[in-house]
């Protein structure tokens, strides 16, 4: 019993299928694009979604009555708690005003700065030079590999909530095989641009129409390392930044 709750390999998987066959059964369609999501259309136009991670699920509707009809099927197979609205989920903080909702990472920054002593440090208001020249420097000493990646990695994670980032965090990035000490001295000055403004994120406003823009852009053979060209882009769905 105790290798069956907590030491086979299969029981996330058996507990996924579980759930899975459980939404279904309701009618929910399981999304191609991210397997995790549900979807359910109601015959009056309505739309309800259910996203679930391990065991943390959240509930979005414009279907009052769908909602609860579902928190009781799932109550009455599963264990589970209503926690109310959605506040915290995955590192990820919201709230809500008048003019929309507003999602920041700021406990996570706090997190990383503590971790890696920089929570005194001074604070800069760019995360990179605009012409820099990053490169694989093979002169200078190198630095801690698994310790380099695991800062890639959160930063990674961070640039979901923010997109200023995101450019200077795909180039640390390119050096996670052979970091050395000048790349980890960006990754420093990142956290330090970080510092300057950790409850920075993103406000998805209210807004009736949901037009989609996209915006694209690439320089010339722009990498000093290889040549190649780097392109950048980002996507609006209804003014609101959303990739």
């Amino acid at each position: 019993m105790k290798k069956a709750l907590y030491g086979l390999k299969q029981s996330p998987r058996a507990w996924f299928g579980r759930l899975t066959q459980a939404m279904i059964s309701r009618g929910y369609r399981q999304s191609q694009g991210d397997h995790t999501l549900f979807i359910k259309h109601s015959q009056e136009g309505k739309l309800t979604l259910l996203l679930v991670y391990v065991d943390d699920m959240i509930v979005a509707e414009d279907d009052e009555h769908e909602k609860q009809i579902l928190k009781e099927k799932l109550v009455a197979q599963f264990e589970m708690k209503d926690l109310g609205k959605l506040k915290y989920f995955l590192g990820i903080e919201v709230s809500y005003s008048k003019k929309g909702i507003f999602i920041s990472q700021r406990k996570d920054v706090i997190d990383l700065l503590k971790e890696t002593g920089m929570i005194n440090c001074k604070t800069t208001g760019v995360p990179i030079e605009q012409t820099h020249r990053i490169e694989s420097d093979e002169g200078s000493s190198t630095v801690n590999k698994g310790q380099y990646q695991s800062l890639v990695g959160k930063l990674i994670y961070l640039a979901h909530t923010r997109p200023d980032i995101a450019y200077v965090v795909s180039v640390v990035s390119q050096f996670m095989h052979d970091p050395r000490e000048r790349h980890l001295q960006a990754i420093n000055k990142i956290l330090e641009y970080l510092k300057k403004s950790p409850r920075r994120g993103l406000l998805f406003k209210r807004n009736e129409k949901l037009i989609m823009e996209v915006y694209t852009d690439a320089d010339y053979v722009g990498s000093i390392i290889d040549r190649k060209s780097t392109s950048g882009y980002c996507m609006f769905l209804g003014g609101n930044l959303v990739t």
